[in-house]
């Protein structure tokens, strides 16, 4: 698909002629801070702002906290209060890195569901939503690495309990644990495989980030109409979209601060409040915890690992047809990374013409009733793996997988649309009025 039309940056003295023949860099940013973005966007494009900051903060705050850490099973604990005790700052530095991963899985999954409601993920988008969903799970990987880290009771059991899950893998299961653990058990060398790649991974991300944007930018912005920006003209583009900058920089950096406000008080009074009070002693490999959990953010896919138990029909049926090579353990992995798969599959699984949620009568209550379903789990990822919690888990988790697989396929076949306007010039006339003139310079 061709670029949206618009004016490219043209090189006027010799020196800047000169440097862009060589390396076209200042051309680059040019075209990304003044790229036409649909004038219509809403509050809901505000996280890629924010997942931005979190980034570099998580970069920033990790590299200055590597510099103190000991990734070894003797003094990986004490190093961490060496930190937060003795190092100019380090209490502030760890509470920042540390409430920073909540905030960026916070606008992670806002930035997901607001895809998800306005079908940011439908052609010519497919691409983008694919790298968004490696960025997710990257993120994931090292959010998980980074919680071992303290070498606290839930950072060692966590890491015995998820390590454990790639042994139930047939075949190949057990040589991948003990690659990833270094050992037959969580040890000294689970600890420094985990800090190598915790350190490595959000590099990885910074990387994919650049590629997803480099992928929308080729496509242009999605907007909560799901109507394209006209591309006849360089007149007619310029009537559905604005610059970058200075409009949509500012609305971004007023969102930031309102953000970072709410964020900087948590940091600075309840820096503890999401955190697990058995991580705040020492890991002890002959104790174990009343009741082992993750991460917040790790909580809904949790749950659903442990819906599947053995008595669950489908994993019995699985069970009996694979002669036992599908075990309830096996299953319950299956399912926990098909919950993620799925959603990566939106783009093949949504068979409706239209893109937006907003002109999808229907649509709209099955997904609202999904965020339903995502906070659900997320509760029910922290309780006892027992009654009634075990088959309210159950229930959630077959809605999940029932929205993508089911859901949305038939949604496309017998739902009514209501009608779209004809171009986004329209639609953000009838919000805001047709304008009397262009925007000022």
């Amino acid at each position: 698909m061709a670029g949206i039309p618009h004016d490219h940056y043209e090189p006027k003295t010799g020196g800047e002629k000169w440097v862009h023949s060589r390396l076209p860099i200042v051309g680059l940013l040019y075209d990304t801070i003044m790229l036409p973005t649909p004038k219509n966007l809403n509050w809901m494009w505000i996280w890629g702002i924010i997942l931005t900051f979190c980034l570099a903060l998580q970069i920033v705050t990790g590299i200055i906290l590597a510099m103190h850490y000991t990734p070894h099973v003797d003094l990986a604990f004490a190093s961490v209060e060496h930190i937060m005790r003795n190092v100019n700052g380090g209490h502030m530095l760890r509470y920042l890195h540390m409430n920073g991963a909540s905030l960026f899985f916070i606008a992670v999954y806002a930035h997901i569901f607001r895809g998800l409601y306005y079908g940011s993920y439908k052609a010519p988008r497919e691409i983008t939503w694919i790298i968004g969903m490696l960025i997710f799970v990257l993120m994931m990987g090292a959010g998980f690495m980074g919680y071992v880290l303290p070498w606290g009771q839930m950072s060692f059991w966590g890491a015995t309990v998820i390590t454990g899950l790639f042994g139930a893998i047939p075949f190949i299961g057990e040589p991948i644990q003990t690659l990833l653990l270094g050992g037959p058990a969580v040890d000294n060398a689970t600890l420094n495989r985990f800090f190598s790649l915790h350190y490595l991974l959000p590099f990885v991300i910074a990387g994919l980030v650049i590629v997803h944007i480099w992928a929308f930018h080729t496509t242009g912005n999605n907007n909560p109409t799901g109507v394209e920006v006209r591309r006849t003209s360089k007149a007619d583009a310029e009537k559905d979209t604005l610059p970058f900058w200075p409009y949509f920089v500012i609305k971004d950096l007023f969102a930031l601060a309102v953000i970072l406000a709410v964020f900087f008080a948590v940091v600075g009074f309840m820096p503890n409040y999401l955190g697990h009070p058995d991580n705040y002693i020492e890991a002890n490999a002959l104790v174990t915890p009343a009741h082992i959990v993750p991460e917040w953010y790790f909580l809904p896919f949790y749950a659903i690992l442990r819906a599947f138990t053995s008595e669950v029909w489908i994993v019995i049926f699985f069970e009996f047809i694979t002669g036992g090579i599908i075990d309830a353990k096996f299953f319950g992995v299956l399912a926990m990374f098909g919950a993620i798969i799925v959603m990566a599959l939106a783009p093949w699984l949504d068979t409706s013409s239209v893109r937006s949620g907003r002109y999808r009568p229907m649509f709209k209550w099955w997904f609202w009733i999904l965020v339903v379903d995502f906070i659900v789990l997320m509760w029910l990822g922290a309780m006892p793996a027992e009654e009634p919690y075990a088959t309210f888990s159950l229930i959630a988790s077959a809605y999940w997988f029932g929205y993508f697989l089911v859901i949305l396929p038939l949604l496309g076949v017998i739902e009514k649309p209501l009608p779209q306007p004809a171009t986004i010039e329209a639609d953000f006339a009838a919000h805001y009025g047709k304008p009397n003139s262009a925007p000022a310079e």
